[in-house]
C-alpha cells in the first residue's frame, strides 16, 4: 500500500513517498542516514519521542521547514541545541533530514529502521 504522501517541496513534488511504514524513497532514506550519522537520537530519542532536546514528533507538527532549518543550522544554544552547519552532510541533506523527520511527524512513516523503495 502506498503511504501517505505529505506535502510538497515545489510544485507537485511529494516530500516524502512511504510505502507499508517503513520503505521510504531514496531522499528520504538519505534523512534517516544524516539523523543516524549525527546521532541526533541521544538528544531527541530514538523514535524522535523527544529526551533532553524537543519531541521531534510533536515540534514538526508546529515548525515550518524555513525554522527547522534554521533552529539545525544556526543551533539554539540556550537550549543546548549545536550548529550544524560545518556538517557537510547536514547542510547537503537538510531538506532530506526534514522530508524524514516530517513523515515521522506525520505518523506516516513507523520509527526503527528504514528500507528503500525498490
Amino acid at each position: 500500500m502506498l503511504g501517505t504522501i505529505g506535502g510538497t517541496r515545489a510544485a507537485d513534488a511529494p516530500l516524502y513517498t512511504v510505502v507499508d511504514g517503513n520503505k521510504v524513497d531514496s531522499n528520504t532514506i538519505k534523512g534517516w542516514h544524516t539523523w543516524r550519522a549525527m546521532a541526533c537520537e541521544r538528544c531527541h530519542g530514538a523514535n524522535q519521542e523527544g529526551l533532553v532536546g524537543p519531541a521531534l514528533v510533536d515540534s514538526l507538527k508546529v515548525l515550518t521547514k524555513e525554522q527547522f532549518k534554521t533552529t539545525v543550522l544556526l543551533g539554539r544554544m540556550e537550549k543546548g541545541m549545536p550548529n550544524f552547519n560545518g556538517s557537510k552532510q547536514v547542510v547537503e541533506n537538510i531538506d532530506f533530514l526534514y522530508a524524514f523527520l516530517k513523515g515521522r511527524s506525520d505518523g506516516a512513516i513507523k520509527p526503527g529502521r528504514l528500507e528503500e523503495i525498490k
